[in-house]
């Protein structure tokens, strides 16, 4: 009897559920089983915080700021021991200040980036990092950077710097979430690292070498923005939210539109550094306008074809690329050497 009693009991209980319940409790359990589930939480141990300190702060990502060396190179003032040394110092202070951008972005973003499929693996995100300690370590580092700068190097790299730490909190905050501003802060962070060497060592900064620099970066940033939206398009919720605003059509009007006059600028650049004709063997600067064309055009066939990532893989992992950009760099070392 009681056996009986407790399926009648069931039975009423049914009857009684509103319409539609059971459909909805049925909906829930499918979603929580698609939802992607976070890694386990970390056990924070006093190793696992700072092998996650390191990984949050990107060392694959230090390479971009060897453009530091860039204006130097130009001008054929990299290989004195003053300018290495000053160089390094300001390699690592720049590579200080963006280490302390991604760690402040990473703790304010821990929540959203564990719903996140992949950038809930992220050191902050899963736990292995404190939300606390990553403040703390980023604050400290975004203090320090500029302080030994002002200590150590000329006023306006201090300066520089400070732009760049609040430019980049801000784009952390809101700028990324404003249509073409987001692209316009990226591409300024490649600029400023350009600027920086030159700025350091008292170099004269070149407005074609400006140009070049600003619309090369902004061809890349752009590139990689249309690959994440031709390869995210109709997975919402997967990528940041105002890739849904940019129409690949328009992403690619700014590849392109930007890749043309980055062309155009360093023709002219190359053009304006005509030494005369004792200069060297050849016309090394003006040759170079050949390779500099040919490693644009090899880069747009990857934003072409929606691949096109992070710009240093995207050079690493194509050998063509990379064949390109080395012979770019011997005309050009060349030409500086007047050979």
């Amino acid at each position: 009897m009681t056996e009986t009693a407790h399926a009648a009991a069931q039975e009423a209980a049914e009857a009684r559920r509103p319409e539609g319940a059971a459909e909805t409790t049925l909906h829930g359990q499918r979603a929580r089983a698609a939802r992607p589930s976070a890694p386990p939480r970390a056990a924070v141990t006093l190793p696992g915080v700072l092998r996650g300190l390191l990984k949050t702060t990107r060392p694959k990502q230090w390479v971009k700021n060897t453009l530091v060396i860039a204006a130097p190179a130009a001008a054929g003032r990299l290989f004195s021991q003053p300018a290495l040394l000053r160089l390094s110092l300001v390699f690592a202070l720049f590579t200080a200040c963006a280490a302390a951008v991604y760690l402040i972005n990473d703790a304010r973003d821990a929540e959203a980036d564990r719903a996140h499929p992949t950038k809930c693996r992220r050191p902050v995100a899963a736990g292995q990092v404190p939300v606390p300690v990553a403040y703390a370590v980023g604050g400290v580092l975004a203090v320090l950077g500029p302080l030994l700068a002002a200590r150590l190097t000329p006023p306006l790299v201090p300066a520089l710097l400070i732009a760049y730490l609040g430019m980049q909190l801000a784009y952390c905050v809101v700028l990324k979430h404003v249509l073409v501003v987001d692209l316009v802060v990226v591409t300024t962070g490649f600029l400023m690292r350009a600027m920086i060497g030159g700025v350091a060592l008292g170099i004269p900064l070149s407005r074609w070498f400006l140009i070049t620099t600003g619309f090369g970066a902004l061809f890349m940033v752009s590139a990689k923005r249309y690959s994440e939206a031709v390869q995210m398009a109709g997975k919402a919720g997967v990528t940041r939210a105002l890739l849904t605003e940019y129409t690949t059509g328009y992403l690619r009007f700014v590849w392109q539109l930007a890749a043309g006059v980055a062309v155009l600028a360093y023709c002219l650049w190359a053009l304006e550094g005509h030494d005369g004709p004792a200069a060297g063997l050849l016309p090394w600067r003006q040759l170079s306008m050949v390779a500099f064309i040919l490693a644009i055009l090899r880069y747009a066939v990857f934003a072409d074809r929606g691949t096109a990532g992070e710009p240093e893989e995207v050079v690493l992992r194509d050998r063509a690329l990379a064949l390109i950009g080395l012979v770019w760099l011997a005309m050009y070392g060349l030409a500086v050497a007047h050979w």
